[in-house]
């Protein structure tokens, strides 16, 4: 068999991919990349691990030139294996249901049974199937492994994962859900590496980036998240609101006259830090913009973090431990402070100096709660999880 693995981790308007050597019980990095359609060519960049460029093509916009990129991401990788080839493709998929609790072989049976899911993720769902889609039409034979955003919360129990409606709805599968596992489950195994004592402490995950959740950790398993049957719930995103009173909703749909799919835009697309400023979804726009409506976007971003780490911290009976990731949580310094700063009476101090720095660990020496920055991998998760569902296959 072989022992490299392509890992594609499907966004919202570029794929990363990385690819892994499996051979030892830690997937390594070969190389790593991005499929960029923001720009009106696509592009795609391939980098070593340490991000020395290995390869670049740009594409033209038109039907059908996301498939011909990836036919270009198979044959670098291939080309670049040499004989080996690849053993398998792994995928994030954002939603996984009651019925998906680990990773899985993607057959024309569970392709079906993730497209039932995409009213529970209507944005991400087809974005993270088309790769799977892509390949298969280059690669037929070629083994590819969904791994789901929702399986490291599928433990969740009552009460973390009621909501307050009729139990028929629940016995259905409308229930809290919780995403970015993939995320949190790299986190949980960094900290028993950084330290097993961090492992059993009561922690609260903070994975703060265009999509926002919140993951309450304890003996690195999750005992409860911010986000709830759809990525739409929780913390204010980019673009997608957040918790919100049903009644607006209703509101936009009785006295506005807007169609379901005018709402569903509404709160997807055209919320959040974006809908609130009316300047940009970016957080490093809003923090170099002097427009008062910016400052009052990360005021709320900070502000609705910072009760729902104290919220996660209910569940926990208490918080040793906060972990920022993502890509605001790992670089933007003023959001972190913003929210220590609300959460004083829980007994977080941040270190300036070391949180200005971005170091690992920026809490002060007279915090009572450990305060760290770790940085994120779903890819070497979805690599390890893959590594998982071969060796297993090749046992049989």
């Amino acid at each position: 068999m072989s022992d490299a693995v392509l890992v594609l981790n499907a966004g919202s308007s570029s794929i990363k991919f990385g690819l892994f050597d499996i051979a030892s019980s830690e997937p390594q990095l070969k190389c790593k990349g991005l499929l960029d359609e923001q720009e009106k060519a696509p592009r795609l960049v391939v980098t070593d691990a340490s991000g020395k460029q290995l390869f670049e093509k740009r594409g033209n916009t038109g039907e059908g030139e996301d498939h011909g990129l990836f036919a270009d991401i198979l044959a670098w990788t291939e080309d670049h294996l040499g004989r080996g080839g690849l053993a398998g493709v792994g995928h994030r998929i954002v939603h996984g249901g009651r019925d998906f609790s680990g990773p899985v072989v993607i057959d024309d049976e569970t392709l079906a049974a993730l497209e039932r899911l995409t009213p529970l993720a209507p944005l991400h769902q087809p974005r993270c199937l088309a790769p799977f889609r892509a390949v298969k039409s280059l690669r037929p034979k070629l083994t590819q492994i969904a791994c789901f955003d929702t399986a490291f919360h599928h433990g969740l129990t009552p009460p973390a994962s009621r909501f307050a409606i009729p139990r028929h709805f629940e016995e259905r599968g409308i229930r809290r859900y919780g995403f970015h596992g993939l995320s949190f489950e790299y986190i949980a195994s960094r900290l028993t590496a950084l330290a097993p004592e961090w492992a059993q402490k009561r922690t609260v995950v903070a994975h703060l980036g265009n999509g926002a959740s919140l993951c309450a950790l304890h003996e690195g398993r999750s005992v409860d998240t911010t986000m709830g049957l759809t990525p739409l719930d929780g913390l204010v995103m980019g673009t997608r609101c957040g918790a919100i009173d049903p009644g607006v909703l209703l509101f936009f749909l009785q006295e506005e006259g807007m169609s379901a799919d005018e709402v569903q835009h509404l709160v997807y697309e055209r919320s959040g830090l974006l809908g609130v400023s009316g300047v940009s979804a970016d957080m490093r726009a809003l923090l170099a913009s002097r427009e008062t409506a910016a400052r009052e976007a990360i005021d709320l971003f900070t502000f609705r973090v910072a009760g729902k780490i104290a919220e996660m911290a209910n569940t926990l009976a208490g918080l040793d431990c906060l972990v920022f990731t993502g890509g605001i949580g790992e670089h933007a310094s003023e959001i972190r402070q913003q929210i220590c700063d609300r959460l004083a009476w829980l007994g977080v101090r941040l270190d300036d100096a070391a949180n200005a720095g971005g170091e690992q660990s920026i809490a002060a020496a007279h915090s009572s709660v450990d305060v760290l920055i770790i940085a994120t991998s779903e890819e070497t998760t979805i690599a390890r999880q893959c590594r998982r569902v071969l060796k297993s296959q090749a046992e049989l």
